[in-house]
């Protein structure tokens, strides 16, 4: 299969380390991880970001992933403390979920399925603490707030994806440069693993967003390229972002056929924070985003 080439437009600018991408009611909304931040913009006007939430910044807070409960309400993964929170209607935003006794490290991204369950990837370490990696299981949340491990244990889970149907969950596992497939059983748990893809060498998975082909579009920030990528590992797209490193994706727009991408020129907060270089940058897709993500 020979995969098309495109460019990406950079469309915002600005940031500090964008990260989580969603379409949710109308506009797009991400995370400013390493400022704490929730951002949500319209597609007709990216010069005029709207803060969703926002968190003390005086210490090492960090967002991440971005979900939705079937409500409307908002779910943001708290990084660095192993928390979800949910911002209430009136604004409130309050702990939805302890993540420490259901994995290990930091939280990243995050699937909020239509049952309002959230899946919750980590780096299985805390890295201030000077702890070595391990791999860990996804965390489940339950709509009542109550977290446990599912599935095994991954190299570190990042960039999570739920067919329509609900049955099946693809997620990347960043550190084993592969896409890993379970079988969802109606409580949420994971079984029957499997390979989904194998990854070209030097390709980490970060985040990720399905289409109505079955295919998923994977954020490869060492090779510096979004890759679509069918099971088995055919490759028939590739996306880049000018002088930008692209660390997770999203099909948005009302026909869901606009890629959004978020990019950086690193992860390192020490940089991207006072650089502020991250952008936001979009690409016309002939094929719809469909599931959750």
């Amino acid at each position: 299969m020979t995969a098309t080439r495109a460019t990406a437009t950079i469309v915002a600018g600005g940031l500090a380390f964008p990260e989580c991408p969603r379409w949710h009611d109308g506009r797009y909304w991400l995370a400013d991880m390493h400022v704490a931040q929730v951002l949500s913009y319209s597609p007709d006007a990216w010069d005029a970001p709207r803060v969703e939430l926002e968190l003390d910044g005086s210490g090492d807070a960090r967002t991440a992933g971005i979900g939705f409960l079937p409500d409307g309400r908002m779910l943001a993964v708290s990084s660095l403390d192993a928390t979800v929170l949910r911002r209430e209607v009136n604004g409130d935003v309050v702990v939805h979920a302890d993540l420490r006794d259901a994995t290990r490290g930091w939280c990243n991204d995050m699937l909020v399925d239509g049952r309002g369950r959230a899946y919750v990837g980590s780096y299985g370490a805390d890295y201030q603490a000077g702890e070595s990696h391990q791999d860990v299981p996804l965390a489940l949340v339950d709509p009542d707030g109550s977290a446990r491990s599912v599935g095994e244990a991954l190299a570190f889970p990042n960039g999570t994806v739920l067919t329509p149907d609900g049955r099946t969950l693809v997620v990347g596992e960043s550190l084993a440069e592969r896409m890993t497939a379970f079988t969802v059983a109606d409580d949420g748990t994971l079984s029957d693993r499997r390979v989904w893809a194998e990854l070209p060498e030097g390709v980490r998975p970060d985040g990720s967003c399905l289409d109505a082909d079955g295919a998923i579009w994977v954020s490869s920030f060492v090779t510096g390229e979004v890759l679509r990528v069918h099971e088995g590992g055919p490759i028939s797209a590739v996306v880049e972002v000018p002088e930008r490193l692209p660390f997770a994706c999203a099909l948005g727009g009302d026909d869901r056929r606009t890629l959004v991408v978020c990019a950086a020129s690193t992860w390192r907060a020490e940089e991207t924070v006072p650089d502020r270089a991250g952008v936001v940058a979009v690409c016309a897709v002939d094929v719809p985003g469909v599931g959750w993500q």
